[in-house]
């Protein structure tokens, strides 16, 4: 998700955030949500560890990998079961892919829309 700056005082600084989702239909197949479960995945090396970084319930982080999975041409996620490490998950090049133009989508629109941006928070006590 990107922010412009913040303080952590008794006046917090106004905050913008972009929460871009791709929709087909009824479902959100692209979201802020999805994609910081993926950078967790991508910096945890599971799916438990990155839903418990982020104060997810195991199962709400399975749910939202398959739906994503389910919504790309490519899977952003493998997942091997069983073995004796009992499986694992990890990025797919799609998965990084999908991350990495997710977050330059996000530079790029509030790169484009800085000054009025500027504007808007000037607007905010």
């Amino acid at each position: 998700m990107a922010t412009t700056t913040t303080t952590t005082s008794k006046n917090p600084k106004p905050v913008l955030k972009l929460r871009m989702r791709v929709s087909v239909g009824e479902v959100i197949a692209i979201g802020p949500g999805k994609i910081a479960l993926l950078e967790a995945l991508a910096e945890q090396g599971s799916i438990t560890a990155a839903a418990k970084s982020l104060d997810m319930s195991y199962r709400r982080a399975w749910l939202l990998i398959d739906e994503l999975n389910r919504s790309l041409v490519e899977p952003a996620v493998a997942s091997a079961t069983g073995g004796q490490r009992g499986g694992g998950s990890e990025l797919t090049p799609a998965g990084r892919r999908l991350i990495e133009l997710y977050r330059g989508i996000e530079a790029e629109a509030l790169k484009a829309c800085a000054a009025d941006v500027r504007k808007l928070l000037k607007l905010l006590r």
